[in-house]
């Protein structure tokens, strides 16, 4: 590489990692992110830090545990002083933006303490998690006054459609027979074409975003976050992608009554949940997933705009490339709608790694079973960007993730991990107070091997599923007393791993290690005779 290596991360929202082709899906249409796990390796077994878009987005950013960096749920602040992948690459020379959605919510009470103008330089890049806002778009705007600076309304209102808020009543609604307009809130809508243009959507017009970020970043290293809102609902696709798919293209419910007649307690409450009630419904399934699926093909095909946009460039064999999602999508698995919870359809994700250096060939197409986690894309961008720039200091005390460098490389790292986990903070849900929990008490946490997944849930009993003999773990055998010793080594290992979580993040451990026992050396003459 003639230079540092730019940094495409690309991240869509609500993404299964089974609704790709290249992950076994087998009618979904995804040739161009296809080609991209052909071309870098595809981790099959990574799973994100909490299966919501805050937390989930924060420890990506930040490379830490959501109850290591505090934001467990959405609209929770990111702390002021966490560090984002922003401090540690704009140091290296790199322009570090985002196009599109990052759920933060800007500590305002910690900036106001520490003094800090949210309109400064500074404060600007503190309140939008560390990235320049090229073009900051969280979506969801069902009413204009939530987001009045909404750069996307403007540009719709630029291409003639009219009304206060363009977003809704064209990018996410339907015409009905008669002129009106129908919501795309409502699922009842989803099989409808949206009213807005294909090109112009949200996802081409973020794409098209993303190419005028690249080509104003000409001549300096760049990371950029491209972070697509679909195929997050609401559920409306532009023509041609709302009608490419069928029912019969929907991959088969997993799900059983067992399930439903003796849940799990917390597992029972979400199922109570209106977005669950309806996913349960067969023919709600019949028409939103092949929506949801349109939408993927179209994520897909502006992917592949952007790699020859690349290519053009003279950009793409020197550019680092990922393409990963924040959590999954039950759609009526498991008799639940949304995410939250732990199941593979919620907290399992894609991660697919290209690195366009000749260390990289030994894993081009290869499919990755190691487990891996969200929380390790900043170490990997760490190493790729800083390489043997860093100093003696290295961010090892910060970073609870691990770099996947050598994985990419094809080489076996000395003890890599051996359980994943991820965590829920569900106050802010009816199930809580179904359940009577306290705003406090409403914690899971999910760990596994690989083999064995467990949920720990505070004030109720556990679930533990065999992923090998049960992948769509239908049946819960935590209280089968054939499995408590499963279920005790893996709640041993859910406690080593609260006890090693990296909270002395203001002082390396290389200072630590340089510092030690030198006491009587910096004149500290305790305990001499």
């Amino acid at each position: 590489m003639a230079k540092k290596p730019n940094i495409l991360f690309i991240m869509a929202d609500q993404l299964r990692a089974d609704y790709l082709a290249c992950n076994g899906h087998p009618s979904i249409q995804t040739p161009h992110i296809d080609a991209l796990a052909a071309r870098g390796i595809n981790f099959t077994r990574a799973y994100c830090q909490a299966p919501v878009c805050g937390p989930s987005r924060m420890s990506f950013y930040t490379g830490r545990y959501a109850s290591s960096h505090g934001a467990s749920y959405n609209n929770v602040p990111l702390r002021v002083g966490e560090k984002t992948l922003g401090d540690y690459l704009r140091p290296e020379g790199y322009r570090v933006g985002l196009v599109g959605k990052t759920h933060m919510r800007r500590d305002d009470e910690g900036m106001q303490r520490l003094g800090i103008d949210a309109q400064s330089s500074r404060g600007v890049l503190i309140g939008e998690c560390g990235f320049e806002p090229f073009e900051r778009d969280d979506g969801l705007h069902p009413d204009q006054s939530v987001n009045p600076d909404l750069k996307y309304n403007d540009y719709l209102r630029s291409q003639g459609y009219e009304g206060k808020n363009p977003w809704h009543d064209y990018a996410n609604s339907a015409q009905g027979e008669d002129g009106e307009v129908l919501s795309g809130w409502y699922m009842r809508n989803s099989h409808l074409a949206a009213r807005v243009r294909e090109e112009d959507s949200e996802t081409a017009y973020s794409t098209r975003r993303a190419m005028e970020f690249i080509e104003q970043s000409k001549g300096s290293p760049w990371c950029l976050h491209l972070s697509y809102i679909k195929p997050h609902w609401p559920y409306i696709a532009p023509a041609p992608y709302h009608q490419m798919y069928g029912k019969d293209d929907i991959l088969p419910v997993v799900r059983s009554e067992q399930e439903r007649q003796q849940p799990h307690p917390v597992v029972g409450a979400f199922m109570g949940h209106p977005e669950s009630t309806a996913f349960a419904q067969d023919d709600v399934r019949e028409r939103v997933i092949p929506t949801y699926m349109g939408l993927i093909t179209q994520l897909d095909d502006h992917i592949g705009r952007l790699m020859a946009f690349l290519q053009q460039q003279g950009e793409l064999d020197n550019t680092l490339i990922v393409l990963t999602s924040d959590h999954g999508d039950y759609l009526g698995d498991h008799w639940l709608g949304e995410k939250e919870l732990f199941h593979d359809a919620s907290a399992r994700i894609p991660m697919i790694l290209v690195d366009p250096r000749a260390e990289a060939d030994a894993t081009r197409g290869v499919r990755c079973e190691q487990l891996v986690e969200a929380i390790d894309l900043v170490p990997t961008f760490v190493d790729w960007a800083c390489g043997d720039s860093l100093d003696g200091d290295s961010f090892d005390h910060v970073l609870e993730g691990r770099s996947l460098l050598p994985l990419i490389r094809g080489e076996a790292p000395d003890q890599w991990r051996t359980h994943a986990f991820s965590e829920a903070d569900f106050a802010w849900r009816p199930a809580r107070i179904e359940l009577g929990l306290e705003t406090d008490q409403a914690r899971a946490f999910m760990v596994t091997d690989g083999r064995w997944k467990y949920v720990h849930y505070e004030h109720f009993s556990p679930q533990l599923f065999d992923l090998a003999a049960d992948p769509g773990e239908l049946q819960d055998l935590a209280l089968d007393p054939e499995y408590a010793a499963q279920c005790a080594e893996l709640e041993a290992a859910l406690n080593r791993w609260f006890r090693e979580r990296k909270m002395r993040i203001t002082v390396s451990n290389n200072q630590v290690a340089r510092s030690t026992g030198s006491a009587h050396k910096r004149g500290y003459l305790f305990g001499l005779w």
